[in-house]
């Protein structure tokens, strides 16, 4: 396969010319990574997580955990995994109304309207028809920040009159443990002023210093000072347009009720019993937070309590009632809605009994498990969504490889033609999907001389293998108007810049050689293939390129020829690049590995090497398929080697 650094290289061809477009289009294809080295994988590994925990809003060890499982179930390495995650989600998330939500920190203050524009706002009217800077769509962040944080926290969003001063301040978010001097507490203060809990304040000390920081926006700490007859310290911050504001009072030492308090808020879980003997029924001050029930309306009584289930659940709830009636401890999971949202609570319910075992006292603990069940729903999405995504690879694979079968079928053993041996092994990709548009050619011509090819088509799938059959079918009728090897490519290249009009990012590369065998001459062009590989006297290395650039990459390109004499013995070996290109390691490194297989091979088995080289030739890159072409001048004492390429241990001569 073409490296995507060379698509992205043939686009720029266009816009900034030929020459310079296929310099950068060379060098992007030479130093592209095929695969990501073990501190890449890790960091491919890191990004999935990351998605998958934000895309459904899990915990990042649970994301981790469910990668970890995914890939010892499908037996795939979890970087594969991982990548996969990534192309699914690693897109914008939008909202059901279409806009991505792309939701800053905090929104920047807006000016307000002028007395003016607003009738409302005219001279005479209260602070408190002043203009109110309403939370943005960050403040649901805000207050699920505050949720989980012990202290007295609070956002104020400024209130100001006709002239744009500071008349009050409206509670917008606040932790748990915000309490007002009239006993008001969490989110039930927001909605409420300042004015209306501490009008003190408004004429203090202190609200010169909100002003300060509104205006400012540098921090502020105040105190300790009195109030109420106790003493407090006070942090504000400016947060977008409104304040941030942290108070603190001194010498309250927390009570055990205090500490249980805050264990059901970090636990998001509440306790509520029921005497029977007596029809009381007490709850928590978190079980009212987990129902948003005002506290001064009392416990859910049974029928609203049953209202507010789902009745998709009623076979879970009538278990869960048989078991307590049984004398069991119960603990069941099961769905409410609550003002308008469905929140998931788990309950663990027992009892006090008589000795008859009838419940005199009923006890639990509900716990809001929302998040945690949402993300298990999401990541069971996700994992679908995968596994549609495979199966449609899949199916691609499948008709890309039998596609590719009938327009490629790769000979069984060497075959014989004039003056030469030829032998091709493909090798394809391990991952499915990866099904690509690697060719070649191997024929005789009418007067006797032999048409060698090998090539490689951009991106992977049936789109790929049709534009090799494209390649390969047109190649082959070019040769009844030329044998010229620089002409034929120069022919593929309008071609593919043809296709490219219809499929965008159409490209590829390619050898075509001309073989003479009276001389035993072969003339060869490229179109920014991977150089061929010589072996003569023992020793190979790569032969020198002529010019041309990749086709599809420069309109109008002319492609230079070289001549090389061949000599018995010599073994030439044209190859596409997923030969040299491995996971893990560059392409000098590559390249070397094969040379060094080439030598091996040829010293094994000097007087018939081809069926040894291909047998050592066997393993495939996972990210790409590969073709090889291998070939000797042959005499007439060759013999046929199609049994050694048959053969699971190589022959020796």
């Amino acid at each position: 396969m073409v490296s995507g650094g060379a698509r992205c290289g043939r686009g720029l061809g266009r816009r900034m010319g030929g020459r310079q477009a296929y310099i950068e289009a060379v060098e992007s294809l030479r130093t592209a990574a095929k695969r990501p080295s073990e501190d890449a994988a890790r960091a491919v590994v890191d990004r999935a997580v990351g998605l998958l925990a934000g895309r459904t809003r899990c915990r990042l060890t649970d994301a981790h955990r469910h990668l970890l499982r995914m890939s010892a179930e499908q037996c795939r390495d979890l970087a594969d995994v991982a990548a996969g995650v990534i192309s699914l989600l690693d897109v914008p998330e939008h909202r059901s109304d279409g806009a991505a939500l792309l939701v800053p920190p905090y929104s920047s203050p807006t000016p307000g309207p002028s007395p003016a524009s607003d009738p409302s706002l005219a001279p005479g009217s209260s602070p408190a028809a002043g203009l109110v800077r309403r939370p943005e769509a960050w403040q649901p962040l805000v207050q699920a920040v505050l949720d989980a944080m012990p202290g007295q926290h609070a956002l104020l969003i400024p209130v100001r009159d006709h002239a744009g001063r500071l008349a009050d301040l409206e509670f917008a978010a606040t932790s748990p443990e915000a309490t007002a001097a009239d006993g008001r507490h969490g989110r039930s203060l927001i909605g409420t002023r300042i004015s209306s809990h501490f009008p003190q304040t408004l004429v203090s000390g202190r609200w010169l210093v909100y002003e300060r920081v509104l205006d400012t926006g540098e921090p502020a700490e105040i105190g300790p000072f009195e109030h109420a007859g106790n003493r407090y310290s006070v942090r504000a911050y400016r947060l977008g347009p409104g304040l941030l504001v942290t108070w603190e009072q001194h010498g309250h030492r927390p009570v055990e009720s205090d500490r249980i308090a805050a264990t059901e808020r970090l636990g998001n879980l509440g306790w509520g019993e029921w005497n029977l003997v007596s029809g009381e029924v007490r709850w928590s001050e978190q079980l009212y937070r987990i129902y948003e029930r005002d506290p001064a309306l009392g416990p859910l009584a049974r029928e609203e309590s049953e209202a507010l289930a789902l009745a998709e659940d009623l076979p879970l709830r009538m278990a869960a009632a048989e078991a307590f009636q049984r004398g069991e401890q119960v603990d069941v999971t099961t769905r409410v809605r609550v003002n308008g949202r469905i929140k998931h609570l788990r309950s663990v319910v027992d009892a006090v009994r008589d000795a008859s075992g009838g419940p005199l006292r009923i006890f639990g603990i509900v716990q809001d498990v929302t998040a945690r069940e949402t993300s298990v729903q999401r990541l069971a999405e996700v994992e679908h969504q995968l596994a549609e995504q495979r199966r449609s690879l899949a199916a691609e694979h499948e008709l890309a490889s039998r596609l590719q079968q009938i327009i490629l079928p790769i000979p069984d053993g060497a075959v014989a033609l004039p003056g030469l041996k030829v032998a091709v092994r493909y090798l394809p990709a391990e991952q499915e999907g990866m099904v690509g548009g690697d060719w070649f050619h191997a024929a005789a011509l009418r007067d006797g001389s032999v048409l060698l090819a090998v090539g490689d088509v951009a991106g992977h799938g049936t789109q790929a293998a049709t534009t090799m059959a494209q390649l390969r079918h047109s190649l082959r009728a070019l040769t009844v108007t030329t044998h010229d090897p620089g002409v034929l490519l120069g022919h593929l290249n309008r071609l593919t810049c043809d296709l490219d009009e219809e499929t965008p990012e159409t490209a590829a590369t390619a050898i075509v050689a001309c073989f003479d065998p009276a001389r035993r001459r072969l003339t060869w062009a490229q179109a920014g293939h991977p150089p061929p590989l010589l072996c003569r006297g023992g020793r190979t290395a790569p032969l020198q390129r002529p010019a041309g650039p990749m086709l599809g990459v420069v309109e109008d390109a002319e492609y230079g020829c070289a001549v090389l004499d061949l000599q018995v013995g010599d073994v030439l070996l044209c190859y596409t690049d997923g030969l040299v290109e491995h996971r893990g390691r560059g392409l000098d490194d590559g390249l070397a590995a094969v040379i060094r297989t080439v030598d091996e091979a040829v010293a094994a088995a000097p007087r018939q090497p081809l069926a040894e080289l291909l047998s050592r030739l066997r393993r495939a890159n996972p990210d790409d398929d590969t073709c090889i072409l291998a070939v000797r001048p042959i005499t007439g004492e060759t013999q046929d080697l199609r049994h050694f390429l048959g053969a699971t241990k190589p022959r020796r001569p």
